[in-house]
């Protein structure tokens, strides 16, 4: 994805039976960084004790030998963090978030966004409640805590079903892993098995990078509980709750060696990219794609339709979020620093370049600039996505719709104001051929045709506690 607005958000990891619990999640933390780079944390228990560890930054940079080895015990979940809620700056917002309550301690990590989270913590309060973050997972756990049933399942069920929207959320207590998918199943969420231990994770790669098996999708609606007597699955929602499996996990979110929803991510694409040009047929010398989401899309495009696939763009891995702004006389720095283009793949050349989609459209506009400067013939845009239309309330965070440029523009706008030589989206239709063409998945298309399958109360601005 081209725009600055969207960033990779949260990934989860869980890890029960494994006396380096702590470097396993470590290792599945690494994998999904993708998913967020802001901070990231470790939580442990030996049985008796939750140990754990957060901080601002990168994994990497965040843990050392040092640190994973004093988190000690055979349990370990972990986090890493892109806000969709909560401020970025504050520390308590990092997860995981450990608590002590009437049972003992309870560690939890959240993938998601509850759109009433807001509305419940604002009810806490005025009965007295106080919070030390912002987040809307500190209010899962005051619902668990205020909870009258006897176990923690059964507290953990309560509270969940007072939660709209989306979650994938693994919580530890001293001797538990509990992994729970909301009832509409947005965000992934797996189970794999190594050797006699197992692991929960937002995506199957972080099972890759360990040796781990994965066995299954923790079912939306399900309540996944591992502990000394195995692992125990409890339904506890509705069964005829219809799906809305957020079908930009596949487009652009999910790593393409991971399998989401029950599908090969990378297949998905290359599907996609073949649809697009099957769609609208384009005559062009060369394609090349916005690295590294779109790679896959422009892999099925140039596949079939005999186009040369070339790397017209390089992109630096090692951008920091941070550095020294530039006089306004380079105002492009920004996309060029983290994009450079290739100028003998490109010169003369009739290029087709290929994205996954777009929000603002400003980013994209400087590429097709820098591939024109850079001597190409033409630049015809083509996005393996319908347009991005409407806002998500579900863990996506794409700005209002005032924002969104294919809100406010017609695609011939929108292809004038990129400065290119044409733009074509992959159709809605065609998209939905693409996801449900081996397996019929219910899957959410919010963002791109405003049909919400949960209505959201928006009478609460998300951001009322950072002010």
């Amino acid at each position: 994805m081209s725009s600055d607005i969207i960033k990779e958000y949260c990934g989860v990891v869980g890890v029960y039976g494994s006396n380096i619990a702590s470097k396993l999640v470590f290792l599945g933390l690494y994998a999904l960084q993708h998913r967020g780079q802001e901070s990231a944390g470790i939580a442990s228990s030996n049985g008796k004790k939750i140990y754990y560890y957060k901080n601002h930054g990168l994994v990497k940079d965040v843990f050392n030998e040092q640190i994973i080895s004093e988190l000690k015990g055979h349990i370990a979940i972990g986090h890493n963090r892109y806000s969709t809620t909560g401020s970025t700056t504050n520390f308590s917002n990092i997860q995981p978030i450990v608590i002590n309550y009437k049972k003992g301690q309870l560690a939890v990590v959240h993938n998601g966004n509850i759109p009433n989270a807001h509305k419940i913590r604002i009810e806490m309060e005025e009965e007295g409640h106080i919070f030390q973050s912002t987040s809307d997972s500190e209010v899962v756990l005051h619902l668990i805590a205020k909870s009258k049933k006897s176990t923690i399942e059964e507290m953990i069920i309560d509270a969940v079903k007072k939660l709209q929207g989306a979650f994938s959320i693994i919580f530890m207590t001293e001797d538990k892993l509990i992994a729970v998918r909301d009832p509409r199943g947005y965000r992934p969420l797996a189970l794999g098995k190594l050797k006699s231990s197992y692991i929960v994770a937002s995506e199957t790669c972080a099972f890759d990078i360990v040796g781990a098996e994965y066995i299954r999708d923790i079912e939306p609606g399900e309540m996944v509980v591992i502990d000394s007597s195995g692992v125990k699955s409890i339904k506890y929602s509705e069964e005829n709750t219809r799906k809305a499996y957020c079908v930009f996990e596949l487009i652009y979110f999910s790593r393409p060696d991971s399998i989401i929803f029950g599908e090969y991510c990378d297949l998905i694409r290359r599907k996609l990219g073949a649809k697009l040009y099957e769609e609208d047929p384009i005559d062009a010398d060369i394609v090349i794609p916005v690295p590294d989401s779109a790679n896959t899309i422009a892999l099925g495009f140039s596949q079939r339709s005999g186009i040369p696939f070339e790397m017209g763009l390089l992109r630096n891995h090692y951008v920091g979020r941070t550095f020294i702004q530039p006089h306004q006389s380079l105002r492009d720095f920004k996309v060029l620093l983290k994009f450079n283009p290739i100028k003998h793949v490109i010169e003369g050349k009739r290029v087709v370049l290929i994205d996954d989609s777009i929000v603002r459209g400003t980013t994209i506009k400087k590429l097709a600039k820098i591939l024109r400067k850079a001597g190409a013939k033409e630049v015809h845009l083509r996005i393996g996505s319908p347009p991005i239309k409407y806002p998500c309330y579900f863990g996506m965070d794409f700005p209002s719709k005032e924002e969104l440029i294919a809100h406010n523009m017609k695609i011939d706008e929108i292809e004038k104001f990129l400065e290119v030589d044409s733009l074509k989206y992959l159709s809605l239709e065609g998209l939905k051929e693409v996801v449900a063409e081996e397996k019929k998945q219910s899957y959410c298309f919010a963002c791109f045709s405003g049909e919400y399958y949960e209505k959201v109360d928006l009478s609460v601005d998300k951001d009322i506690f950072e002010k």
